[in-house]
């Protein structure tokens, strides 16, 4: 049987954009096997129209001018189609975000200048659902990153629409099919399993609208989400930043957030809560960039991430 052709779709991001550099701020740690990289194009197993599906993305151009190819196997077969992976490639990488007023910001802070020139064109990067921003809190709740990111590969195996060797994030009616037996083997706690279950069922059932809190106020969404069971505040601001893409918020009870930023501001003891939300006053609306970018800090004395922007084919699109 002849292999249809991948669909190649164009994106032009509001410059500056680095898609490594955005990419490495919603992959977190180099072990995350369902968004992958390998230092030259971003891929993710999706589903679309019912069928799992590859997307793929390289960028040609400069940050200052850039554009993203996007592939797409098996191709999409509707415009529908071919529009729901535009809209998922602008959730997760945000390309279409202007951060003018972002950089304008820095440039008044010195700190924040240095900071912000170094990882320039880094987008903020979102989940592509709710549910999935709150399965990621779940897995990595009092864990270290390297261990939850190795719960969610395992749920992805278990849950997750297969491509090939690949799987993608599950959805709420994968993930509430399997016992409590089957999670616990993977390795989640059962105070995680009795999260993670309720809310796919709730989700399932119809009892919960979780998605629809993307039209709320922050006062209400905050409500909403700590209504749920096993999220707590960490949990909830986590959601509110990766998940809704309020850009104002920093996850205050993230205590590696908390020792980096302390570092960072030169600090000799590690801030509490409420030290954070004072430390980032000064920065609103755009608290929740400077947690992607002291993650990105993190990973490039790690090794991970080059803050030497890498040299571009100038491909012309057709």
């Amino acid at each position: 049987m002849r292999r249809a052709t991948p669909v190649t779709l164009i994106v032009r991001p509001v410059p500056p954009f680095r898609l490594d550099l955005t990419v490495w701020a919603l992959r977190r740690r180099p072990r995350n096997a369902i968004d992958r990289w390998d230092g030259v194009s971003y891929r993710r197993v999706m589903v679309v129209a019912g069928r799992p599906t590859e997307i793929a993305l390289r960028q040609t151009g400069s940050s200052t001018a850039p554009q993203l190819i996007v592939t797409a196997t098996p191709p999409p077969r509707t415009p529908s189609e071919k529009q729901h992976i535009r809209s998922v490639v602008d959730c997760l990488l945000g390309p279409r975000i202007d951060l003018t007023g972002w950089y304008r910001l820095a440039g008044r802070d010195r700190r924040l200048r240095i900071l912000a020139e170094r990882f320039c064109g880094v987008k903020p990067p979102r989940f592509p659902t709710v549910f999935e921003a709150l399965v990621n809190a779940f897995a990595c709740q009092q864990l270290s990153l390297e261990v939850g990111l190795e719960l969610l590969n395992r749920l992805a195996t278990v849950c997750g629409m297969r491509l090939g060797p690949y799987y993608g994030f599950p959805a709420p009616s994968d993930v509430a099919l399997r016992s409590p037996a089957r999670y616990r083997a993977l390795g989640f706690s059962r105070q995680k399993v009795h999260a993670l279950l309720t809310l796919a069922r709730g989700i399932e059932r119809g009892e919960l609208d979780i998605e629809g809190v993307s039209r709320e106020d922050d006062r209400t969404v905050c409500a909403r989400l700590l209504a749920l069971r096993g999220v707590g505040r960490w949990s909830a601001e986590y959601v509110m930043l990766r998940g809704l893409g309020r850009l104002h918020v920093f996850p205050g009870d993230d205590a590696g957030a908390q020792k980096t930023l302390a570092r960072w501001l030169g600090r000799s003891v590690p801030l509490d809560y409420a030290g954070v939300r004072r430390a980032v006053t000064p920065w609103q609306p755009f608290a929740g960039l400077v947690y992607f970018h002291l993650l990105l800090d993190g990973l490039s004395k790690a090794g991970a991430v080059t803050t030497t922007e890498p040299a571009r084919l100038q491909d012309k699109a057709v």
